[in-house]
């Protein structure tokens, strides 16, 4: 029972690990008060752009460098039209996503089928030694650790400190935060640039540790995931890394039925379920104003900011 308990959390840990990295991105962005739906783009051209870094140097930690470069460089595209030309952010969202399949589609027809350098699980003195919890969580690969830190401290960033006040300001109310001499612009645009650098890191992830190599679409939609967890989690970090955590646990569940031989769930249904569930998450919340309010959603998040005078 232990092993089979163990087993699961393992892979549904696993599985988890990108979404998360990209949820807590788009949490930063939609925190200082912009929506990017490119977080599936950028994570595409992450994965694509780590494990060409890896298997051009060899070295798979600057392949998570060059991934959270790529992601940074195509978010900070979107904070051109989304910021400073105050563009629709939805349409410029979905334009880096369809940017992102397509040149990583273009660009990583070279590298598919190639194996490289990836990370392995490390498995930490002691902690791992826990019962059940450090079998689980402790023998994953860098990027998990690399996460567990990341979570909290971003939490810590922005609600313990002067600089994450700011950010929260400007995606709560722009213009008393522009009133309180706080740059909004420039803001919003490090908040998304930031974003784009997880999600990348996210994407690099997948090609590193997750299922490593280079595959077309590798991602599954795995960044509209990470969009929807932020809704979940209420615009906040630990919650987001929860709600990746019950993604991951799903996914687990279809390799442990097929490990153990069980049907007790058809697989076709758990592979739709998390999918159906963030389609759901936010149609309900995302078509209820009110609703958006109770859950904790920045009043002007979405909403251009153009500074008077």
């Amino acid at each position: 029972m232990w092993a089979d308990l163990v087993f699961l959390g393992q892979i549904a840990v696993k599985s988890s690990v990108a979404v998360a990295l990209a949820a807590l991105g788009e949490l930063v962005a939609e925190r200082s008060g912009v929506l990017n739906l490119g977080v599936e783009g950028m994570m595409l051209m992450g994965a694509l752009a780590g494990f060409a870094a890896a298997l051009t140097t060899g070295d798979p930690w600057l392949g998570l460098g060059a991934a959270a470069l790529v992601g940074a460089a195509l978010a900070g595209l979107h904070a051109f039209f989304a910021v400073a030309l105050r563009a629709n952010q939805v349409l410029a969202g979905l334009a880096l996503t369809i940017l992102g399949a397509g040149l990583s589609s273009f660009l990583g027809r070279s590298l598919a089928g190639q194996s490289g350098p990836r990370f392995r699980p490390l498995h930490l003195p002691w902690l791992s030694d826990i019962p059940v919890a450090g079998e689980i969580f402790f023998t994953q690969s860098a990027p998990a650790y690399l996460l567990y830190g990341l979570a909290p401290l971003l939490w810590y960033w922005l609600f313990r400190t002067g600089s994450g006040l700011r950010v929260r300001a400007c995606g709560q109310g722009a213009a008393s935060a522009d009133a309180a001499g706080v740059n909004v612009a420039r803001t919003r645009a490090l908040c998304t640039v930031l974003g784009g650098a997880l999600a990348g890191l996210g994407g690099a992830y997948l090609s590193l540790s997750y299922t490593p190599g280079w595959a077309t679409g590798m991602t599954g939609g795995q960044g509209w995931i990470a969009v929807a967890m932020v809704v979940f989690a209420a615009w906040r970090p630990l919650g987001a890394v929860a709600g990746a955590m019950l993604f991951g646990l799903f996914q687990a569940l279809q390799f442990w039925f097929q490990a153990t031989g069980q049907e007790l769930v058809p697989a076709w249904l758990l592979r739709m379920l998390p999918y159906l569930l963030t389609i759901a998450v936010l149609a309900v919340v995302q078509g209820s104003p009110s609703l958006r309010r109770r859950a904790g959603a920045p009043a002007d998040l979405g909403r251009p900011f153009a500074r008077e005078g």
